[in-house]
């Protein structure tokens, strides 16, 4: 199936992709030639996502049983649905927000309404650092994931959730995942109907508190891109107060409480302003050596 799609003025494809993936190698997506790839399981069943800018318009491609499915949403996968009515006007609170704000002008929020591929990610990221994160995501996907329908090799479907429940911990030990997160990924993934399901970031979050090693870091994450919820700050995250805090008040060290204070002039575009600041590469000082790389596996 093919589509296009009008693209706003300024619009940042990369920097507005990049919120779907884990790093440049994650398995579910990669650029090829100038052209995004995202392979996902719908609704409708599996599929694949060609994404590509050209002139003023975004040229859509889509295939497998979800072919359909993708094509529909790839506007808001996109993050054109994404409304930033009004948001020019409140960034003018903070110098640097209205900075930020007219220098990514062209940055959008994905809402790709896949809660599950969104969750395996957020999981396997769980306190631990970046490296880590990504070699179970990856082994995971590669382990119990299969190949993507479309014309890209080496491009992999995120595992079916009902595959990831009925899969023992202890298989997720060699893969890099502890039991406390095998565990929380595997209640996740029994209840991965349901959550799909959810009509909002409201009704996702709330649901999502209620399963057992999902806290609200997690829950923020997941509903920032699966519903593009503007307003999503991930409470609980080991850089993100920092940031914010040095960007905003010039504090080089900072609380999840002092981060929302600072952010409170922005209610309803908090996460924006969040990504806005990660997104320009602001930075706190650091103090310190940094986090260990553990591999899990030998145990």
């Amino acid at each position: 199936m093919t589509e296009r799609h009008e693209l706003p003025e300024r619009y940042d494809i990369a920097g507005t992709l990049a919120q779907l993936s884990l790093g440049r190698h994650d398995p579910c997506s990669r650029w090829v030639d100038g052209v995004y790839w995202l392979a996902a399981r719908t609704p409708a069943g599996p599929g694949s996502l060609a994404l590509r800018a050209a002139g003023r318009f975004l040229h859509v491609e889509a295939y497998g049983e979800g072919a359909g499915w993708l094509a529909e949403r790839a506007d808001a996968i996109a993050g054109l649905r994404d409304d930033v009515t009004g948001f020019a006007a409140l960034s003018k609170a903070h110098p640097l927000v209205a900075r930020l704000a007219r220098e990514h002008a062209g940055l959008r929020l994905p809402a790709t309404r896949l809660a599950f591929p969104r969750l395996l990610r957020a999981v396997c990221e769980q306190k631990v650092t970046g490296t880590e994160a990504y070699r179970a995501y990856s082994a995971i996907v590669r382990k119990l994931g299969t190949k993507a329908p479309g014309p890209v090799e080496n491009l992999w479907l995120p595992p079916d959730p009902e595959v990831v429940a009925a899969t023992p911990y202890y298989e997720f030990h060699p893969l890099g995942l502890e039991q406390r997160r095998a565990d929380t990924l595997r209640r996740v993934a029994a209840q991965a109907g349901r959550l799909e399901r959810r009509p909002d970031s409201a009704a996702l979050t709330a649901h999502l508190l209620t399963i057992r090693g999902i806290g609200p870091w997690t829950a923020a994450e997941t509903a920032a891109v699966v519903f593009g919820d503007p307003d999503a700050v991930s409470v609980g995250d080991f850089h993100l107060p920092n940031f914010v805090c040095y960007a905003l008040a010039g504090e080089p060290r900072g609380t999840d409480a002092r981060m929302l204070e600072l952010l409170a002039p922005f209610a309803g575009q908090r996460g924006r302003v969040c990504h806005l600041i990660e997104a320009s590469g602001i930075g706190a000082p650091k103090y310190g050596p940094r986090m260990p790389i553990r591999s899990f596996k030998s145990f």
